[in-house]
């Protein structure tokens, strides 16, 4: 099995993609994309609730797929959880065999699909690196001695493209000293502020790996532009796949080639196909990887 550690302990370009557990309980939409994943990834992130939307638990996610004999990564956020739970569900994953999270302060509820749930909160995603890391010394947040401590690979998420870029630098840092091991960014698509963000995180012994957004439409990515914060699709994409006759098509070679550009600039790429996630293998043969 591929996994993330081994990946970050050399200096092979590391390759993760992401998959959405469904709104609900059957799982083989969701088994089936994983499974096309096996042998040409170092890992799978599992989302949490993402965008406030009720989903399956990413916990439960993480281990099925840890079944199908890929590497998990948990999306683990604080919104919906206070500070004990946060500790158990880390202990609970470490038990089934997860060993990779990535830290997450989390959309509000407003942004979902149950405006009328109460946020949490109770800590953000700096304390949350924090917290894990003291599970991998051996106690919990209190200094309480455990009985079998942690190991995890610990990551977060930056996002090279937010303007003004200034507080996304100071945030990057302190996550880098709460013990942050590799960084996964917002989709990228101005390759020239990826190499200006560069020039800061490797001042730093962390490994960054860069976000591909799968663009379906020009819809989709003026959508992008106009309601996600940190993302900027370029007006000459835009363009492109307003020319195609066949857009998806297009935007996967999209996608394949900004993985090209990318391997010269950064540590590797997370490719986040949205829904189309039985795309990323060929995203990645278009790509020649």
């Amino acid at each position: 099995m591929n996994t993330l550690k081994n990946a970050l302990e050399t200096s092979k370009f590391i390759i993760t993609a992401e998959s959405g557990p469904p709104k609900g309980t059957d799982v083989n939409e969701m088994i089936h994309c994983v499974s096309l994943l096996k042998g040409k990834v170092d890992a799978v992130n599992v989302t949490d609730n993402q965008s406030s939307v009720m989903r399956l638990g990413s916990l439960g996610a993480s281990k099925l797929i840890l079944d199908q004999g890929l590497d998990p990564i948990y999306q683990l956020t604080c919104r919906d959880r206070n500070r004990l739970a946060i500790q158990s569900d880390l202990l609970s994953a470490w038990v089934l065999g997860i060993r990779n999270v990535l830290a997450l302060t989390g959309d509000h509820p407003q942004a979902g699909d149950h405006k009328q749930a109460k946020p949490v909160f109770d800590i953000e995603s700096v304390q949350l690196l924090q917290v894990i890391n003291t599970l991998n010394r051996g106690t919990d947040m209190n200094g309480n001695q455990l009985k079998g401590k942690t190991a995890f690979v610990t990551g977060a998420t930056v996002t090279p493209e937010a303007d003004p870029i200034e507080p996304q630098l100071l945030k990057f840092e302190k996550k880098v000293k709460a013990g942050a091991q590799f960084f996964q960014t917002q989709a990228v698509y101005d390759t020239k502020k990826m190499e200006e963000f560069m020039k800061t995180a490797r001042q730093f012994q962390v490994k960054i790996i860069a976000g591909i957004l799968l663009l379906k439409s020009a819809k989709m990515a003026r959508f992008l532009n106009k309601f996600v914060p940190g993302i900027r699709v370029t007006e000459d994409l835009i363009n492109e796949l307003e020319k195609s006759e066949k857009p998806l098509e297009t935007g996967i070679q999209i996608a394949a080639r900004q993985i090209n550009e990318l391997r010269s600039i950064c540590d590797g790429v997370h490719i986040m196909a949205i829904g189309m996630e039985d795309k990323v293998p060929m995203i990645l043969e278009r790509s020649g990887i």
